[in-house]
């Protein structure tokens, strides 16, 4: 049978979600006490990969087991055997065919900005005291709803099929001490949402105009955009899915 896991992690410290060689993850340390519960090898399939660095306050996972158990005592389990940095909070039953990447039909980013030095931020927001244009960022938010090729903001040498994807929503929010940028759509190309970030941050402080920026997604070529932000601004906030995919809980 098969199960859904919705978690939360401080990316501080992991080398992303997916599993590494010799570099702890996400991924790994799920598996791990999984396995030790169930007493064999249980392996778990993330909704997507998240970089070294990066944090979730919602993310999902899907894993299989015929082994009957109760839900609320494997969570307490799990939390009590998982690192701090990690937190389990649903377990519920899926259909076979429900999964957690390929099911998922929305899924949203937040990149945290402080105006100010925040000593309890340090690992948890990006420190940006210059002035920004934040009327301009949005403008440039309008400008790609929809769906389009963001081949601009997708890593070099990715091995994506598409770089298509459908934006839902993108917007700034202008805080008295943070800033933050909200995006939703369909799917995200690795390394997207820190490219984007640090392009508008281009256009806030006047240093590409719309038109350039209208330019550089045209263009499709990640070479014409912005540098990425830092990792630890960004965090996974939502993943939806159709409610066909969930089966009553025992």
């Amino acid at each position: 049978m098969r199960f859904l896991i919705e978690l939360s992690y401080n990316g501080t410290g992991f080398h992303g979600w997916q599993r590494q060689i010799n570099a702890p993850s996400i991924q790994q340390e799920i598996e791990e006490k999984l396995s030790t519960i169930f007493r064999t090898e249980t392996p778990i399939v993330g909704c997507g990969r998240t970089d070294t660095g990066v944090h979730a306050t919602k993310y999902f996972a899907h894993f299989e087991t015929d082994q009957a158990f109760n839900q609320t005592d494997l969570i307490h389990k799990l939390n009590s055997m998982l690192p701090a940095g990690i937190a389990v909070q649903t377990i519920v039953p899926i259909t076979n065919d429900g999964h957690a990447r390929f099911s998922a039909t929305k899924r949203s980013y937040e990149y945290r900005i402080t105006k100010v030095k925040d000593p309890f931020a340090t690992e948890l927001a990006y420190r940006f005291n210059l002035s920004l244009d934040v009327e301009a960022m949005n403008k440039a938010c309008a400008m790609m709803l929809g769906e389009k090729d963001f081949g601009c903001f997708c890593k070099s040498k990715a091995d994506n099929l598409t770089n298509l994807c459908n934006v839902f929503e993108a917007k700034w929010t202008d805080n008295e001490d943070t800033i933050v940028f909200t995006i939703s759509a369909n799917r995200f190309l690795r390394n997207m949402v820190r490219a984007i970030v640090g392009t508008m941050l281009e256009i806030g402080q006047n240093r590409m105009s719309l038109q350039e920026f209208q330019q550089v997604l045209d263009s499709k070529d990640r070479t014409y955009a912005g540098a990425s932000v830092p990792a630890h601004g960004l965090y996974l906030t939502a993943v939806e899915y159709p409610p066909e995919i969930f089966l009553p809980t025992p």
